[in-house]
């Protein structure tokens, strides 16, 4: 799994010949955490294998869903203590004794902070430059003759003693979570070695040295951070907001002169005579942590984007209030710009072209826009030609992430509706919209309310239909788009690229129920005109003959 940011890579081996073993692992990189598990299920328990996934499935869902109100701290105490409970217990009810056990090691990366928790001997490294440095501490007997021994473990006892330790993180760090399997077999040169590499290199080395017989089960899981997320930063600053700003008022240099939406938090603004637009966080952030993560998403999304597809955004390093600036785009909104005519046919292939290569961009960097529509399009002028561009960063968000109908409802694919992840299929569904809306004024299935339930069943009618100068090549490339069963819908926005860039090649596109004659129109025309002038020549023949 990885991000611009985050890399990771986990591997796993069981003992000797057994082709499953008592460890489990898990990793999910969120938008805004990064979460790492290893459990090693208690060989002496009989159920520590389901005890390590159960310990590993509940943690890494609990603290995705975490409350939003709660430290990363508070966070993992709460849930690492409730599934120690309910496992102590369930064992003590099931089994009258200790048998869903399992050990525990924990990290969660927020911003440039290193959050993590360990119980029994599973264990968390971390390599900095050339220094491997052990974070976790084994909960077990160092001498005697219970050496080795767990002293802690999840669901071992009623409570349990959980060591925790949060540390800062840097660029080029890279952080390792391994059962005992791995640590036992490779001494600290070894690990720092493999951890250059890859998991499963840690992985392979420790079971070529016992001749690819290893006498325990032995996961690694390694993190590597190529870059820090500065969002938390971001989010942490000390910044003012206030609830209403005015005509004339200078913030750092910058003077307001026209509100650009209704809410008046996005201004036309001017500082040494150029005009720029300045966007101020909402004022509920003040007390909506929710909504002060998602300004900063936006704000952060808006700086690192450095694509003409985008105008231009900066967060002044001085600034005093929550807000950042884009540049000035002098234009209109396509929503505006066809609400006089549609667009003309080279204009069209010109936006769909645009759409499709910013969303490519886009999923280069895992993201999707989520929200593309007319309003969210400037179309400004470069000489002669009217180029366009995307004015809109507040929607943007990872790829195949499940957003309740986040984006506009006549723009939304049917399965958004269904609550299926945000991809390019659903993306090039709302540019299919958009491009359908700006050559016929209409929408394909009509415009959709806010929380109505839409029919797609019905047959979309034709754009050459609705507008005479839509190509064939052109209805078929953007019904295709349209298509609500996504297995006829283009998947990929390099196939839709492909489509418009050869349009002699492009299929012609039918709906599901189609009859042959229909698909075959020309080729039934031809066959019948050929048998009657066979027919024709027939008769002639025999009257003549």
């Amino acid at each position: 799994m990885a991000t611009a940011d985050i890399v990771t890579s986990a591997f796993t081996l069981a003992k000797a010949k057994e082709l499953v073993g008592d460890d489990y692992y898990g990793v999910k990189v969120l938008d805004d955490i990064t979460v790492a598990i290893v459990c090693d299920g208690v060989g002496s328990a009989e159920y520590g294998d389901v005890a390590s996934k159960r310990v590993c499935e509940f943690l890494l869902s609990s603290l995705k869903n975490r409350p939003k109100s709660w430290s990363i701290e508070k966070s993992i105490r709460h849930f690492i203590n409730s599934i120690n409970n309910i496992l102590y217990m369930e064992s003590i009810q099931e089994y009258d004794r200790e048998e869903l056990v399992t050990t525990l090691a924990l990290v969660i990366i927020e911003g440039d902070r290193l959050y993590g928790a360990n119980v029994g001997d599973s264990r968390i490294y971390l390599k900095r430059d050339s220094e491997l440095i052990l974070l976790s501490r084994d909960h077990a007997d160092s001498d005697g003759d219970f050496e080795g021994v767990l002293t802690q473990a999840i669901g071992l006892a009623k409570d349990v003693d959980i060591y925790y330790f949060e540390n800062s993180i840097n660029p080029s760090d890279r952080v390792l979570l391994c059962s005992d399997g791995l640590y036992t077999q490779l001494d600290e040169s070894e690990l720092s070695l493999g951890m250059g590499v890859s998991a499963s290199e840690l992985v392979k080395r420790a079971s070529r040295k016992n001749s690819d017989n290893l006498p325990d089960d032995t996961t690694a899981l390694l993190i590597e951070i190529n870059r820090v997320d500065i969002r938390l930063q971001l989010k942490q600053s000390e910044l003012l907001l206030l609830p209403e700003y005015r005509v004339g008022d200078v913030i750092d240099g910058y003077e307001l002169i026209t509100p650009l939406i209704q809410n008046n938090r996005t201004w036309l603004c001017s500082n040494k005579g150029k005009k720029y637009v300045m966007k101020f966080a909402p004022y509920d952030v003040l007390d909506d942590e929710v909504m002060l993560d998602l300004f900063v998403k936006e704000v952060w999304f808006a700086k690192e984007l450095k694509a003409g597809f985008f105008p231009k955004a900066v967060i002044p390093k001085k600034r005093t209030h929550r807000y950042y600036i884009m540049s000035y785009i002098k234009g209109v909104s396509l929503k505006e710009y066809i609400s006089k005519k549609p667009l003309s046919i080279d204009m069209s292939i010109d936006l769909a072209k645009f759409l499709l290569k910013m969303a490519q961009y886009l999923i280069r960097k895992d993201l999707v826009h989520a929200d593309i529509k007319p309003e969210n399009i400037m179309v400004s002028k470069r000489g002669d030609k009217e180029i366009f561009k995307m004015v809109d960063f507040g929607s943007l968000s990872q790829a195949y992430s499940i957003i309740n109908r986040a984006g506009t409802p006549s723009y939304l694919a049917p399965e958004r509706f269904e609550d299926s992840p945000i991809c390019e299929a659903t993306e090039i569904y709302a540019i299919g919209v958009v491009l359908y809306e700006a050559l016929s004024g209409k929408f394909p299935f009509g415009y959709i309310e806010p929380f109505q339930k839409p029919n797609f069943d019905k047959k979309i009618k034709s754009l050459s239909k609705l507008n005479p100068k839509v190509p064939l090549w052109l209805d078929s490339v953007i019904l295709r788009m349209l298509d609500s069963d996504t297995s006829k819908r283009y998947h990929n926005y390099s196939q839709v690229i492909y489509d418009i860039n050869n349009p002699s090649q492009v299929k012609p596109y039918f709906y599901k129920g189609t009859s042959f004659i229909q698909k075959n129109e020309l080729m039934v025309y031809k066959v019948g005109f050929i048998s009657m002038f066979i027919s024709t020549v027939t008769l002639l023949l025999h009257c003549f003959g």
